[in-house]
């Protein structure tokens, strides 16, 4: 045996070491998880998506998963419930920051350090919550048949422009609470008078006012409204299905981070972690991607056009004085 390649084996020798280290940790993690019998998670990812990681999750672990969906709202005060009674069902939280970081302040969350977490950015990662796995991005969209491009708005103060009263479609900002949170924020894009001015003048168009950002793109999408203040992905997602739809380039965007933290009373907390490894993971992130989701594990975009150019602008969290505070408020700009 050469000098040479004794040197090699040595020098290898500890990086073999953790390797075998790290896989026995994680076949000992999916062992542990399988006595335990299943994982069970809460949240608001989208029932298509949720469903397709699911599968993909439970046929490379071999642990079944089950999955509640719900608005944040509800997923935050079932979670909460059973949790306040002592009896918790669910493991692992997929829901907006503002109600997580609301149950945060209850102690409702393990600390849990995944070892795919070091595939985000620093800067996406939550001291208390893990990473940022998804930004759900709100934007402006509209119908290309109706509006042709290069006649869409430019910018968010172009939705002032008269040719588009009564032709604006948006979730009701007194009512729901994603929408209350992105008008409560558009400071952080235009600065606190502009905005101030922006959203009385937005008032004024007499958008039509639904009950969440879906119906508001469903309603571009027959081109029952032109154009819609809505969620960026709906832009691929509706367009998938032959919906010749756009979304206006802002530059930046305001918008939710989604977290995915671990009960500190999971009745399966292997199997919580096993999922949460799975999920941050390439492959689970890949499959939100290709669904349309802006998620921030590294090199990860959505098949969208000019994804990649989108600056995030986190919106402001609201307690719940806040919120109620706010819609007071919009009910009198909007409504009154």
């Amino acid at each position: 045996m050469s000098y040479k390649f004794k040197w090699f084996l040595l020098s290898a020798l500890p990086f073999l070491f953790l390797a075998s280290k790290a896989s026995g940790q994680d076949a000992k993690l999916l062992e542990a998880a399988k006595k335990e019998g299943k994982v069970v998670a809460y949240g608001s990812l989208e029932s298509d998506t949720s469903d397709a990681i699911r599968k993909a999750f439970q046929k490379k672990t071999g642990i079944e998963m089950e999955y509640w969906r719900a608005s944040a709202t509800k997923v935050m005060d079932r979670a909460l419930s059973e949790y306040r009674a002592g009896k918790p069902l669910w493991d692992v939280i997929l829901t907006n920051d503002n109600p997580l970081q609301i149950m945060h302040k209850e102690g409702v969350f393990a600390k849990y350090d995944s070892p795919s977490a070091k595939e985000f950015p620093k800067d996406a990662i939550d001291p208390n919550l893990g990473p940022r796995y998804r930004n759900v991005i709100v934007g402006v969209v509209y119908n290309k048949s109706i509006i042709k491009p290069a006649d869409a708005p430019k910018s968010l103060e172009d939705l002032l422009n008269p040719k588009y009263k009564g032709k604006l479609v948006m979730p009701d900002p007194t009512q729901h609470t994603t929408t209350t949170q992105w008008v409560a924020s558009l400071f952080k894009l235009m600065g606190k008078e502009k905005a101030d001015k922006f959203i009385h003048d937005l008032a004024a168009m007499k958008p039509i006012l639904v009950e969440s950002l879906l119906p508001a793109a469903e309603r571009v999408t027959t081109g029952e409204t032109p154009i819609a203040i809505t969620y960026v992905k709906y832009t691929f997602i509706f367009g998938q299905k032959g919906a010749p739809l756009d979304y206006v380039r802002l530059g930046k965007m305001l918008g939710d981070g989604h977290y995915a933290p671990l009960g500190n009373k999971a009745p399966h907390p292997n199997g919580g972690r096993a999922f949460i490894d799975y999920f941050l993971g390439n492959e689970s992130m890949g499959i939100l991607a290709k669904m349309g989701e802006f998620v921030n594990r590294k090199g990860v975009y959505p098949p969208l056009p000019d994804a990649d150019k989108i600056q995030f602008v986190e919106m402001v969290d609201l307690d719940k004085k806040g919120f109620a505070e706010k819609k007071k408020e919009y009910t009198k700009i909007f409504l009154q």
